[in-house]
């Protein structure tokens, strides 16, 4: 009896479940396969990367959700009970995941107003790197060591964001300090020499030197030259060198910082009787 009920289960549930099966592989298949189309079709239409990614990660959870559904249909679970359950439980489930869900929002929030998209270099949430990928939740950034950083995305939408690969240029700040005895003319001659020479410095907006502020032991003179944006590191570290060469020839002093220590003698104790 026991074995004959056995037999009648297995050929009644068994197709079901073979069948369940197949969907859920052959819908995994499909699926990877039209997320890949997608994206591949978003490229060719050069739609922007930021958007396409984000896109087809969230169409891959939603089609991934609809085939686990399809898949239980298959083995005779009451789907439309099943997603009233899922309905009920959205309250419960929402709550506990209060802080995906507002990842989620911020990660719409990101490819809506695009305060950055793929490949630029930006600072957020404390971490400054290049955006790799925009994801549902979170976001990739690589840094300038080759570290990932995967940030939430709610953290960086709730502080400030600091794009520097948003305009096609960048001005590079630098401070020279020299000597009060040095000749102050010659030094701004030499930095605009040094700036002229360097093909990368743009024209307009026209580069700046000038004196900033008389410090306690230096003339401090600023200088505000113009650059592209991929030439700013290179640009900015290769001037300090010229500049300080440029000084060095010119006899021109870069000093250190110092004070003027006066001594006292001490004046005799006339408040002692004499010995």
């Amino acid at each position: 009896m026991t074995l004959e009920i056995i037999r009648s289960a297995a050929a009644e549930y068994v197709p079901q479940l073979i069948s369940a099966v197949l969907i859920l592989v052959l819908g995994y298949v499909l699926v990877r396969l039209l997320m890949r189309g997608l994206r591949s079709g978003m490229e060719r239409a050069r739609v922007d990367p930021t958007l396409a990614r984000f896109a087809s990660n969230l169409g891959y959870m939603i089609l991934m959700t609809l085939l686990v559904i399809s898949a239980l249909g298959q083995l005779g679970v009451n789907t439309t009970s099943f997603a009233a359950i899922l309905a009920a439980a959205g309250v419960a489930i929402g709550f506990a995941l209060q802080g995906s869900l507002s990842n989620f929002a911020a990660g719409v929030m990101l490819i809506l107003f695009r305060p950055f998209k793929v490949d630029d270099f930006v600072e957020a949430a404390g971490v400054a790197g290049t955006v790799e990928e925009i994801q549902v939740f979170a976001t990739q950034l690589k840094t300038p060591d080759n570290k990932r950083i995967v940030l939430p995305n709610a953290s960086i939408t709730n502080g400030c964001i600091t794009n520097f690969s948003a305009n096609p240029t960048r001005r590079i700040d630098l401070v020279f300090g020299i000597g009060y005895g040095d000749d102050l003319d010659r030094a701004k001659q030499v930095i605009l020499d040094t700036l002229a020479a360097d093909e990368r410095i743009l024209e307009e907006p026209a580069p700046f030197v000038g004196v900033c502020e008389l410090g306690a032991s230096s003339v401090d003179i600023a200088v505000r030259p113009w650059v592209a944006g991929k030439d700013f590191w290179a640009t900015r570290c290769e001037l300090l060198e010229r500049i300080k060469r440029g000084f060095d020839a010119n006899g021109i002093s870069i000093p250190y910082p110092q004070r003027d220590v006066h001594v006292h003698p001490m004046r005799p104790d006339t408040t002692r009787p004499p010995s």
